[in-house]
């Protein structure tokens, strides 16, 4: 048994390791597209590129029916390679149906859905249709994988977008060429990799014809996520529309710059949301609970370890930070946001960890109910306070939100079930960064040189005012380097 139990913390810290260095590389590519395109296109055409990117995200909300997720819950423990084709074929097919209905009513309204939100870029909202249909196709294929815990396969094909957009976008804006080019290659990139990946999944579990035998359960569990689905996107996306409406595309351009800094360290709750669900099942469903509440336990502690001293810098750093990877004109309207949007990321961070619970006891309109309040307070805050606060507006807004939405699904979450939060941890995680944001501002750091040694800096201090206040305990480092150190 003690082996059985090692094996699984083992292959959940190398699952960790696998998504976290994609997700460093995913960011180091944010960073490089973000200057790329801001200092070529300039703020009005990078808002319409964030247009089309929350535009991408929600036609895919009505697309998937919550089924992804569903996918991860009941495929993860099957091992018949008839039952993983039955049930995999068949919400292949709904989803891929429904993305060719939704992309044709966006054709169809193009010239509508272009004036009001994208400056009359009719034809960037045409191409940004028909991503959505290859989009849906990959996103399962990759579900597939997440699924079955190949976690370097999936982190591949994650690498090989990002940086195949990113290639292509360099060479297109460096030799002249405009938003609707960088638009078109991202097309192209996941055109590729669906002959890529649809070769694959065929080697790896075949063809099978779907019944639809086992639908009804995954909509059962899928479709009660979908209000929530979309009221998510309406707190992290409905503000660029907001905005779009009331100020225009090139405001846009300003809160997504600050909006893509300031989230960065989601990139950590989105690791552990990428390898949780699978890990969380099994154990639970094995009845493993004190494992389920250790592995919980350990991931909100690598959160909070991050996201503290991010939040301390993003504050003491913004300006100078989005001057180095923007523009002056972006980094001199959009520092508020940058420590703003920060702070709710952390709140939205502790959510997704603590959220795992929902998903384990399969109450998911708890979910559902969770953001649709959380939806309609910030739509309606926005409405309001965007006209008068502009994008500063928006983002306190976000803010408030978060927490709004981090508060309820604690509260539900811990009457399920609950794990020990380390309140010691995260007194001496505030002490570091109080430490570390001392030292920033005794260096004063300008231009970009100094910011990045400034925030190298930050990053030496902090850790070592960790490990000088003993913020771990020995056990638990031991326990992570046996971990990593170990074979299968």
């Amino acid at each position: 048994m003690a082996n059985v139990i090692e094996a699984s913390y083992q292959k959940f810290a190398k699952d960790i390791l696998t998504i976290g260095i994609t997700k460093i590389l995913i960011l180091a590519g944010g960073l490089v597209s973000l200057p790329l395109l801001t200092k070529t296109l300039g703020a009005h055409d990078y808002g319409i590129w964030s247009q089309v990117n929350v535009t991408i995200a929600l036609v895919w909300v009505f697309v998937n029916l919550g089924l992804p997720p569903a996918l991860v819950r009941f495929l993860a423990a099957k091992t018949k390679r008839e039952e993983i084709q039955e049930e995999f074929y068949s919400v292949l097919s709904v989803v891929c149906l429904l993305a060719l209905i939704v992309s044709g009513l966006l054709i169809a309204f193009s010239g509508f859905i272009a004036e009001i939100f994208f400056d009359g870029a009719t034809e960037i909202v045409l191409i940004t249709a028909l991503i959505v249909i290859a989009l849906s196709a990959n996103t399962l294929f990759l579900t597939l994988f997440r699924t079955f815990r190949q976690m370097k396969t999936y982190s591949v094909f994650t690498l090989a977008q990002t940086y195949g957009d990113i290639g292509l976008m360099a060479f297109l804006v460096l030799n002249g060429y405009g938003l609707f080019s960088v638009v078109v290659a991202m097309l192209i990139v996941r055109c590729i990799l669906f002959l890529i990946l649809i070769f694959l999944i065929k080697s790896q579990i075949g063809i099978g014809r779907p019944h639809f035998s086992k639908i009804r359960g995954y909509l059962s569990f899928g479709l009660p996520m979908l209000p929530g689905l979309i009221s998510s996107w309406v707190v992290t996306s409905s503000d660029r529309y907001v905005i779009a409406y009331f100020i225009g595309v090139t405001g846009v351009g300003t809160y997504a710059a600050g909006y893509g800094v300031g989230s960065i360290i989601l990139a950590v709750p989105q690791v552990l949301g990428f390898v949780l669900p699978p890990t969380l099942s099994k154990l639970y469903d094995e009845g493993r609970i004190d494992e389920v509440k250790t592995h919980l336990s350990y991931s909100l502690k690598c959160l909070l370890a991050l996201a503290i001293p991010f939040l301390f810098g993003a504050t003491l750093l913004s300006k100078q930070t989005l001057a180095m990877l923007s523009t002056a004109e972006i980094a001199s309207q959009g520092r508020f946001i940058l420590p703003l949007i920060a702070l709710g990321a952390l709140f939205a961070g502790v959510y997704t960890v603590i959220g795992h619970i929902i998903l384990l006891v399969k109450k998911t309109k708890i979910i559902a109910a969770t953001w649709g309040a959380a939806a309609s307070l910030n739509l309606g805050l926005n409405m309001l306070i965007v006209p008068h606060a502009g994008i500063t507006g928006a983002a306190v807004t976000t803010l408030i939100t978060y927490f709004l939405a981090m508060s309820i699904i604690t509260r539900y979450s811990f009457r399920e079930l609950r794990f020990d939060i380390c309140w010691d941890f995260i007194l001496k995680s505030l002490i570091a960064s109080v430490i570390m944001s001392a030292a920033i501002l005794s260096f004063n750091p300008e231009g970009t040189a100094n910011t990045i040694f400034a925030i190298a800096l930050g990053v030496i201090i902090y850790a070592a005012a960790l490990f000088l206040l003993r913020a771990f305990k020995r056990e638990e480092i031991n326990f992570f380097r046996e971990l990593f150190q170990r074979g299968d």
